[in-house]
């Protein structure tokens, strides 16, 4: 029975029932791409905040990067004079509180709790702001404050990494690492708005800028060959990191990886695919074997030069396909293996495997791992041959030998 039927007469309830209750929510968000975010006459961030309420004057908390503020030590001043200079639009309810970044803020769930009481002491409620301003991870773990908080208060992030920029950034994804296992505890929460400051990574070490590139070149392979191609005649732009071969870097594949959330058909995972992953099930595996000393983009390099290469073994891939990428990963300055790729659990068994089963256990249902048939085209398989990974893994660790 439908709920909004009502009976001809008073009957007696039936022993069994079922109500059938279906509604759906749209969800929308804006993505800014701009350049000194923080300077007086920049009106991104104004304008963000009043989309939804332009004429209230909105209370913001601000959370950031203790990375980024060691680099740029005036930033906190700098998002002081805005609120000020902006006063009749926002109010920040404190300065800007300084979190660890990097993978530290992910590690302990007494950053969580930490930041959650802060929302609860300066009374931030659902109406009011959290920008949050950082990496990848900082993102991640102050996303689930926010989500998590009076069953969600308004998230603006400002990404400031080139794989936040491009990638983790724009999703709806939110989270932090439990009991050894990679974004264990999370949720799936749209923000309120993101900000691109492309001037944000002008200071970013190197490593960073070339570790962010690794999902473009993930996101490519998978959706657009076009853009793949792209990559490959601008390398030595973006080795340089010149600025405007950088920012179309970012843009687009922040556009594809938007697209996939919008019309893939399962924006929040309910199924077993994860096309955006390709690579990440090794990945995320390598980043926990080696206790984060791989940066999240370099671990999603070697996943993805291993996927390539088991595509390859598979005969899905022409190995023509598979030297594209191997050698564009390489130019951009990739290192396509690590010893913990031949790292072995008690019984023997390479260690990185597990990566298979917490893939398939995070969320549940059939193992659907994402491999190449061609270049710009995933195809989705549901086992993976252990034997043949092993090849993939002893054929990277040949190629690395000088």
């Amino acid at each position: 029975m439908a709920l909004d039927e009502a009976p001809s007469a008073v009957a007696a309830e039936p022993v069994d029932a079922v109500y059938q209750q279906r509604f759906a929510v749209t969800f929308e968000y804006p993505v800014y791409f701009t350049e000194h975010l923080f300077a007086l006459e920049n009106r991104v961030l104004v304008e963000a905040l009043g989309r939804l309420e332009p004429a209230r004057r909105h209370r913001c908390l601000v959370f950031v990067d203790d990375g980024l503020l060691g680099a740029q030590p005036e930033l906190a001043d700098a998002i002081a004079a805005y609120a000020a200079h902006h006063g009749a639009r926002m109010e920040l309810v404190a300065p800007p509180v300084p979190v660890p970044g990097g993978e530290r803020i992910k590690a302990e769930l007494f950053h969580v709790e930490q930041a959650q009481r802060l929302l609860f002491e300066h009374h931030i409620d659902r109406h009011a702001f959290v920008i949050v301003i950082g990496g990848g991870a900082v993102l991640d773990a102050i996303g689930l404050v926010a989500a998590t908080t009076h069953r969600g208060v308004r998230l603006i992030r400002v990404p400031t990494t080139v794989l936040s920029q491009d990638d983790s950034g724009v999703g709806v994804k939110n989270g932090v690492n439990l009991f050894g296992s990679k974004n264990f505890c999370g949720t799936f929460a749209p923000p309120f708005a993101v900000l691109n400051d492309l001037a944000l990574l002008d200071r970013l070490p190197s490593r960073e800028k070339i570790a962010g590139m690794a999902e473009a070149v993930k996101v490519a392979l998978i959706r657009d060959a076009a853009f793949f191609a792209w990559l490959e005649r601008h390398a030595d732009a973006l080795v340089l990191f010149e600025r405007k071969a950088l920012a179309h870097l970012i843009r687009r594949c922040a556009e594809l990886h938007m697209r996939q959330i919008a019309l893939g058909g399962d924006p929040f995972e309910t199924g077993s695919a994860r096309p955006l992953d390709f690579g990440h099930w090794a990945a995320h595996k390598l980043e926990m074997l080696t206790r984060h000393h791989l940066r999240h983009g370099e671990a999603v390099a070697i996943g993805i030069a291993l996927d390539t290469r088991y595509s390859v073994l598979r005969g899905l891939l022409a190995p023509g396909d598979g030297e594209r990428v191997f050698a564009l990963l390489e130019h951009l300055g990739f290192r396509l293996w690590h010893p913990a790729l031949h790292g072995r659990t008690t019984d023997g068994r390479l260690a990185v495997l597990d990566g298979l089963r917490e893939f398939r256990e995070h969320l549940g249902g059939e193992l659907t791992v994402t491999l190449l048939a061609g270049l710009g085209h995933g195809v989705e398989v549901h086992e993976m041959d252990e034997a043949l990974v092993g090849e993939a893994i002893d054929w990277l660790a040949a190629r690395a030998r000088p």
